[in-house]
Order: C-alpha cells, then structure tokens, then sequence
C-alpha cells in the first residue's frame, strides 16, 4: 500500500522550520506494510497546493498533508480543498466546542482568529482534534483518500497514532508485510564494511535488501524486507540478522536504532555501573547527549563543565604542574580530569574532553580540532588524541561521538 506526503508551508521551503512530520509518518506507516512512495514540500501557494495533490493521487491512492491549516491568511489549504473536492466552507459548532476545550485546557479563550479554526470543507469528514485548534479533514474521491493534518509535529504525531493511522487500517488492508531489523556499527569505515558485508548481500534474496546509513563515526545497517507471507519474512530475517552478528561480532554495538548515548545508558544499567563527565572543550554536550534519554538518572551522576584551568585546577585537582608544562589539550591533563570528576561524584567510570574547537585558540604544535579524550572504567583509563576537521559545531559532535564509541567498547570488553 503506497502513501504519498505532502508538507505544506512557505516556512519548510526557506528553511525556517523543518519538515519533521514526514519523516515520522514514514517511520510509523512502514512497520505496518505501508510505503511512503514520495514525499513532496510546497508552499502556501494555492495553484501549487492543487498540482501537488493531482501529481500524489497519480500514483497513490492515499494522500497525507500536513500544515496550512492555521487560522490567519496565509493558510490557504482549505479553500484549495474546498477547490478540488468541491463544496465550500461552512461553520462547524461541533469543531468550535473542540477547540474551545482545546483551549481551555491551556487557560486561553477563543478569539475572532481561532473560531475561524471552525470553518471546514462541506466535503470532508472532520476528526476533532484533541491536542490543538486545526481540524483532521477526511476527503474521500473516486475511492481515494487525502487527509489534510496540521503541520504542529506534536499534532500530528498524536493525532496519527490515536485517529488517522486506526482508521486508515480500517478502510485499507495492506497487501504485504514490511519487517526492518537495524544494526549499529562502529570501528568500521562504510567502504571496509561493504567490502565486509559483499558475500552476505549478494546472497540476499530479492525481497531483502541492506542499507548503509553513515552518520560521523556510526553506521547504522538496516535489513529491510516486504513480501506476502509474513511468517517466512520473519524466520529469513532472524537468519540474516544471526549472519550479522556471525560476521561483524562486538562491532554491532546495538541491534535496535538507538542513539550512541542511550546505548551507553543501556550498557551501565545492565552492569550497574554510574557515569560521571567532565568536559572542557564540549561544553557539556556529552552530557546533554546523556541525559537526553529517559530514565538516565539510574545511571548518570552529573557533570563539570570545566573550561578553565582554574575549575580543572580547584574542583577536578589537575595538578598545576601539568597544566603548567603540558597544558589543557593534553593526555596528562584530561586523564587527570577523567580521574577527578569520577572521584569527586563517586562513580565507576567518567569521560573527560579537551580540546580545540576553533575557530580560534589553535597553535602550530596544537591545531584548531585538536582534542583528547579520556575515559574510565573501574581502575582502567585510556585516552587518545585525535585531529578532527571542520566546523566548531563538527568537532564538538564528533568528540562526543568518539567518546562514547570508547566507552562503549570499554563496557563490551
């Protein structure tokens, strides 16, 4: 069963906001056995809006739109509704009641703007809302469907999972089953794992194919395969991801598509172990990494964000001798630092970064993306330099990155 998206807003197209709802239905449709076959971006532009929605019906039976449907002049989407299925705009006191509820739930009264949020196609089918002010519209035409959500990605989420995805289920029955099984990879360049992985994917059959999705120091693998029996995907596909393992061993850090840092978390709760950071260079951004996932307080203890020397000096007792000789950005200096943070909040293994960032600060002897790192784990702390490219933001995300690869390997060994 094919699907196509449409993004509606002229704020999509100069980059303002980003389209994050398309995403997210493809990422819930698929297990399903839907396929997103195209996902187009549009603005508030009416004759576009129409066009876009003739091109989808061309080759899919199910349209999705989301966004345009705010209550100022600029969201033009209903009136084009109204344009293409026909019939015109009529006043809704069932959606009014809804949005006043909506609102009240916030404190807020419904004014001259919002109650124009009531105004719907007499062609469509409304689904209320339950977390905002803009109407779900259900079109049906000629045995298609277009259902026009808002562009709020809160919205549309929970709207999808409690309304739209249940009924779309009930008027369509998908015709094969979709089965994906993600790996992440690290210690592995994507050129050296293809050339790893050549036998394994020439033997795969037709209707199993193998993605590589790289992203700065992390492959993530994806098996991904549709066919009618589902019972026979399932066991072909336990199989392949045992032949994974088989060939690739502690290299696959996760067998599920989790972030480096949750997978961290994962690994100290199963040993019982607590983390503690302290970081220079990046800001604390490991930590945020950490904390971004829930339930990290089993685990994590705290950070120091520690930019100067006289914080590395008073609270992680760096000797000053070190600093004085070696300076910041030095083994000497983070192993110390790493040694310092897990002491001072009492936990079993730490993180340390230094480095340079730039785009300033660099020297002949310790240029811009200069950074060490350190981690402990137990009695055991290892460090490392290394000598990344790019921007200040790449440096400090492939800092973090490569901290948390080192802890996860020292965790696994």
């Amino acid at each position: 069963m094919d699907v196509s998206v449409i993004a509606i807003g002229d704020e999509l197209l100069i980059g303002q906001v980003v389209d994050t709802n398309s995403g997210w239905i493809a990422r819930h449709l698929n297990p399903l056995g839907w396929n997103v076959k195209s996902v187009k971006v549009i603005g508030d532009d009416s004759n576009e809006i129409f066009k876009a929605i003739d091109e989808a019906f061309a080759q899919t039976d199910i349209v999705l739109t989301t966004g345009g449907l705010g209550p100022t002049k600029d969201d033009i989407t209903k009136p084009t509704l109204c344009r293409y299925f026909g019939g015109e705009l009529v006043y809704d006191k069932e959606v009014e009641r809804n949005v006043i509820e909506v609102l009240n739930k916030r404190h807020l009264k419904i004014n001259e703007l919002t109650a124009t949020q009531a105004m719907v196609p007499s062609t469509c089918r409304v689904i209320q809302n339950e977390v905002g002010t803009a109407p779900i519209m259900w079109f049906e035409k000629s045995g298609k469907v277009l259902v026009a959500m808002p562009g709020v990605p809160f919205e549309t989420e929970q709207m999808m999972e409690r309304k739209v995805i249940p009924q779309l289920l009930k008027r369509f029955v998908p015709d094969e089953h979709i089965e994906h099984r993600t790996f992440v990879v690290i210690d592995y360049m994507e050129s050296k794992l293809a050339m790893t992985l050549a036998d394994f994917e020439n033997e795969l059959p037709e209707y199993i194919h193998l993605a590589y999705l790289p992203k700065m120091g992390v492959i993530r693998l994806r098996l991904s395969g549709r066919l009618r029996d589902g019972e026979a995907l399932k066991a072909d596909m336990a199989r392949l991801s045992k032949r994974l393992h088989n060939i690739l061993g502690d290299s696959i850090v996760s067998y599920e598509d989790k972030p480096l840092a949750a997978i961290v978390g994962d690994k100290l709760k199963a040993k019982g172990l607590k983390l503690s950071t302290v970081e220079s260079c990046t800001g604390g951004n490991v930590a945020h990494a950490i904390t971004l996932n829930a339930g990290s307080s089993e685990y994590f203890e705290g950070s120091v964000v520690a930019y100067s020397n006289d914080v590395k000096r008073n609270v992680l007792k760096v000797p000053a001798e070190v600093l004085s000789s070696v300076g910041a950005v030095s083994r000497e200096t983070v192993e110390a630092m790493c040694s310092g943070v897990a002491s001072l909040m009492a936990t079993d293994c730490a993180i340390a970064t230094s480095g340079i960032a730039g785009p300033g600060g660099g020297t002949p002897e310790k240029p811009v993306g200069t950074v060490w790192v350190a981690v402990k784990c137990g009695e055991r702390v290892e460090s490392e330099c290394y000598h990344l490219p790019g921007t200040r933001d790449r440096v400090i995300e492939r800092t973090t990155t490569n901290v948390l690869c080192k802890l996860i390997k020292m965790l696994i060994e």
